[in-house]
């Protein structure tokens, strides 16, 4: 499993807008590609956002399902990746001061062929991902931000 935490420069429910809107997920997840739809209700349990992964003519088409949520504070997906597998994605948005978010990414391959690949270069590689993709997911977040409180200058 790829345990990946970072802290951003916005609050929760700055962060969590990023999460709720669909359509930014290839913008933020390193890997993905292009969003082909996202439903409507989206992220409520349930709900999937279809993506594709991967360059063309390689490219893999599937959806990423919400297993749990709650706003502002947690988001957990079954991200399909067939047939390579399908990963958990573990997101939780912690308070860390003043607008200021904890976010702590878990993400571990369940079903398929990368489930086997479970060591500690995998990890490793699934780690410096994670690494990327939050810091996108900050750059977004951080945006949001300052664009509801430009600076008086």
């Amino acid at each position: 499993m790829s345990i990946t935490v970072r802290t951003v420069n916005a609050p929760p429910e700055q962060v969590f807008a990023v999460l709720a809107d669909g359509w930014t997920y290839s913008d933020w997840v390193v890997g993905t590609s292009h969003i082909r739809d996202v439903d409507e209700h989206w992220p409520e349990v349930g709900s999937k956002l279809h993506h594709k992964a991967g360059p063309w003519p390689f490219s893999l088409h599937d959806s990423s399902t919400v297993t749990e949520m709650t706003r502002d504070r947690h988001l957990n997906l079954q991200a399909g990746l067939w047939p390579l597998g399908e990963a958990n994605v573990d997101l939780v948005l912690e308070p860390a001061g003043p607008g200021r978010t904890r976010v702590i990414m878990r993400e571990d391959f369940e079903t398929g062929p990368l489930r086997g690949l479970r060591n500690g270069l995998h990890n490793l590689v699934l780690h410096r991902r994670n690494i990327e993709a939050l810091r996108r997911l900050a750059d977004l977040a951080e945006r949001r931000q300052s664009a509801r409180h430009p600076q008086v200058g």
